[in-house]
């Protein structure tokens, strides 16, 4: 009986940490594709659950901490984003996102990435 016990309290642990995930960046398109200056570009985002994405929030982060909100769609695939970016002069930024996934749990991150120059380019 004991072990029975054990074994239904080890399933529900795992079972419930599961149920209690929130939406992980799994694949990211910046990953396989640089974004060049001046041109706008689109970035697609696959995450770990199907994202609510009327509930979410998407910012470029620019040098100096400036915050711009960006325009994001769902993709062909369960889970992915395709988030619209600006014509963007060479440097580093990023992309602050609170996402609310499908289980009800929002979830932050921050993706880090590089717009090379027109001549580190070609």
């Amino acid at each position: 009986m004991k072990k029975i016990h054990l074994m239904i309290t080890f399933c529900l642990v795992i079972f419930s940490s599961q149920a209690l995930s929130h939406a992980v960046v799994t694949h990211s398109s910046l990953d396989v594709t640089e974004i060049s200056a001046n041109q706008p570009t689109q970035v697609k985002l696959t995450f770990n659950s199907r994202v609510e994405l009327d509930l979410s929030q998407i910012f470029l982060v620019s040098r100096g901490d400036k915050m711009q909100l960006v325009n994001a769609s769902l993709g062909q695939k369960p889970g992915q984003i395709v988030i619209d970016i600006p014509a963007l002069a060479p440097g580093e930024y990023a992309l602050k996102l609170s996402i609310f996934a499908a289980d009800g749990h929002i979830s932050e991150d921050l993706v880090r990435f590089h717009v090379l120059s027109e001549t580190a380019s070609e």
